[in-house]
């Protein structure tokens, strides 16, 4: 390695120069992952997430006040029996010191991501980014596009479109929205991958996303002085717990804060949990039929449609399967009253409203800790992802996003992707 890192693939173990690379060069499935010169981690002088920046796929910062703010729940392990609780939470909640203004850690992805698009796809011919997206990630790529000039293209649920907003006009995004769930938004997005310029974002195949996520798991560490013996959030791909797993693999890398990974406690949203049911059921591949029936159904009726993912990185190498299998662990499978009863938990122990999502991970936890799943004793790190939304309305001027284009679900009609080319090589 001559730089500050490089990609390892986790299938084949060869080691690649990030040109924007999303997919192994040499063919092979699963994830790359980042690979860093220094071993040793040292928080840096930067604000927000890039307080992380060397262990960040980015050559330098942007400037952003979004970052994870971690501290020690005592009110809140209290009432659930815990004695080392630390909460991470990324959102807005000023008085913790969290500025997160869209009130997600989707922040703690979109910012590296548009730093690594500046530096790596730019000279190579990038002219726009594109994100498909159930609603938080997009709201984080708009603010994102408002405050840096960063030509976005979104594509997203209708029924996602109330939850698409700034803290200021962002003039250099264009949002398409689809009538359908998120597996029909990125269908759709499917439909503008070929026009040159305009470059996908990548997801969980792209390192900054999960790198920039993995600082929860590292603010956390660094907060408490270890590495947690239990990690817990909500999830939807998974992406965030692989996050987890990977930024812990390089803490145990240091040798200051441990020697193992934490534990994963993650939850999903009944009815739709099927990243709950394959791993009980010990299946390295999702069944569609056994483990989302009648996925549009289910999807309709959680509380927190953004852990509604009907194609998770699950069982592709270096995927969800493998960080479970590598950490131990499980997925439970969350009702809407017991999210409800977990956000009203955290808003008397706290102070602060949490997203849904956010709200199911906790109900998780509530429920280990009843059952002694998760013992008195234990270190347990919560992943707050998202809250503080009172907050915001209270402190910030919201700037809706409305639809520049409206369609069914489906591949995109040849006008739709017309118009779509037209604005990003306008922009260029």
């Amino acid at each position: 390695m001559t730089g500050k890192y490089a990609l390892r693939c986790f299938a084949g173990g060869e080691v690649h120069e990030d040109r924007y690379t999303l997919g192994c060069p040499a063919g092979h499935p699963g994830l790359l992952r980042t690979v860093y010169a220094k071993r040793r981690f040292l928080p840096s002088s930067e604000r927000g997430v890039f307080r992380f920046l060397e262990w960040l796929p980015v050559s330098g910062p942007l400037s952003t006040d979004a970052g994870p703010v971690s501290y020690r729940a005592v009110g809140l392990g209290d009432a659930l029996g815990l004695d080392d609780l630390t909460v991470t939470f990324t959102g807005f909640w000023p008085e913790r010191g969290a500025n997160a203004p869209t009130c997600s850690f989707k922040e703690l992805e979109a910012w590296p991501t548009a730093a690594r698009f500046f530096e790596r796809a730019v000279p190579a011919g990038g002219r726009a980014l594109l994100v498909a997206s159930a609603g938080n990630t997009a709201r984080a790529f708009a603010e994102v596009s408002a405050m840096t000039g960063l030509q976005v293209v979104l594509v997203v649920p209708a029924r996602s479109l109330p939850r698409l907003w700034t803290t200021v006009e962002a003039p250099n995004v264009l949002t398409v929205a689809v009538d359908g769930d998120y597996a029909e938004a990125i269908g759709a997005a499917s439909s503008l991958s070929d026009i040159p310029g305009l470059v996908p974002e990548g997801g969980a195949a792209n390192v900054a996303r999960r790198d920039g996520m993995g600082t929860t798991l590292l603010d956390g560490t660094l907060a408490r002085g270890r590495i947690p013996d239990v990690y817990v959030q909500a999830v939807g791909s998974g992406t965030g717990a692989i996050a987890a797993w990977e930024a812990s693999l390089r803490l145990v890398g240091d040798g200051r804060f441990g020697p193992r990974p934490p534990r994963l406690l993650l939850a999903q949203n009944l009815p739709f949990a099927p990243l709950a049911t394959a791993w009980e059921a010990g299946r390295r591949e999702i069944d569609p039929a056994r483990d989302m029936p009648d996925a549009e159904a289910a999807i309709r009726e959680i509380s927190a449609d953004v852990l509604a993912n009907r194609a998770p990185p699950y069982g592709l190498p270096g995927g969800l399967y493998d960080a479970l299998a590598a950490c131990g662990g499980g997925v439970a499978a969350i009702s809407n009253r017991e999210a409800e009863e977990a956000a009203q938990l955290f808003l008397e122990t706290g102070g602060v409203d949490l997203d849904p999502a956010a709200a199911v991970g906790l109900a998780a936890l509530v429920r280990a800790a009843r059952d002694g799943e998760v013992s008195r004793s234990a270190s347990v790190l919560f992943n707050a992802t998202g809250g503080g939304y009172a907050r915001a309305r209270e402190a910030r001027t919201l700037v809706p996003i409305a639809a520049d284009r409206s369609v069914k679900a489906g591949p995109l009609p040849d006008g739709v992707v017309a118009d779509v080319a037209g604005w990003v090589n306008g922009r260029a």
